[in-house]
């Protein structure tokens, strides 16, 4: 398998957090659990003309094979077939709306193609992504569109992330867990009611929700780089009130128990989880 990130240039670092692709010859057959980041994503498969949606337990059924995909609350499942050759990149919480022009909220738990968002604009991005034969063409490619993109919006206030937003992301990541919404909202001088609609349409989510699922990402990872951890320290070190509060909210977002992703075959990837 071939796996490779990039990160955009200046200005648009700003907005996007991360372009990859990925590619493999012969994908394994079965399916793999993507856990949720909180973070809007493109997506565009270079392999076939649509991509899979995989409702757990049901038959898979053809999607768009350019999307955007929402912050999600969840976990979802995939096809491997997926994987033989696609494209997308990680916004930075607040760049979708920037870049794109529309609430993040409008996308939350859902993909939505990416061709009615962009128009034929996105359509075009594809075939050519499809007709360049190497996979750094390919993510310069989709970068100069981005930076494009960019360049050519006309409102350049939606540009930037509320202020109230900015100060609410900053306080969150500093200390995620020792925070409530009413607190940083008041040091926004919003209401918690204003500063939560502010939040949820520019990142995604609401703010609690958000704090949630980047408390559950850092325990995650920690899972992933260290299996004899033990796991009610790990509950702590991560904010939770104690072991139990920490498996049922695991469980909450990846729709498995610590052991069962703790024992899953491990993939590349942190938040892929191989089914069985």
């Amino acid at each position: 398998m071939l796996y490779l990130e990039q990160r955009p240039a200046a200005p648009l670092d700003r907005f996007v957090q991360v372009l990859w692709y990925t590619s493999e010859s012969a994908p394994a057959p079965g399916r793999q659990r993507i856990l949720p980041t909180g973070s809007t994503q493109i997506i565009l498969s270079l392999s076939r003309g649509y991509l899979l949606d995989c409702p757990e337990g049901q038959p898979a059924r053809t999607a768009p094979a350019a999307q955007v995909v929402g912050a999600r609350s969840t976990y979802e499942v995939i096809d491997n077939s997926d994987l033989a050759c696609i494209i997308g990149l990680v916004f930075r919480p607040g760049g979708f709306s920037a870049l794109v022009g529309a609430p993040a909220d409008l996308f939350a738990n859902r993909f939505v193609s990416l061709e009615d968002v962009w128009g034929a604009e996105a359509r075009s991005l594809r075939h050519r992504l499809c007709e360049i034969p190497s996979a750094a063409g390919r993510l310069a490619c989709l970068e100069a569109f981005l930076s494009r993109r960019l360049a050519g919006r006309p409102e350049r206030s939606y540009l930037e992330l509320h202020p109230a937003v900015r100060f609410g992301l900053d306080r969150f990541r500093r200390v995620p867990s020792a925070l409530s919404v009413a607190e940083v909202a008041r040091g926004t001088g919003w209401s918690e009611r204003r500063f939560s609609q502010l939040f949820r349409e520019q990142v995604g989510l609401p703010p609690k929700v958000w704090c949630r699922i980047q408390r559950f990402q850092h325990a995650v990872r920690q899972l992933h780089e260290g299996p004899e951890i033990r796991w009610d320290e790990l509950a702590l070190d991560c904010g939770y009130y104690d072991q139990s509060h920490f498996a049922n909210e695991f469980r909450a977002f990846a729709g498995i128990d610590i052991t069962t992703y703790s024992a899953a075959g491990r993939t590349r990837w942190v938040n892929h989880v191989a089914e069985d």
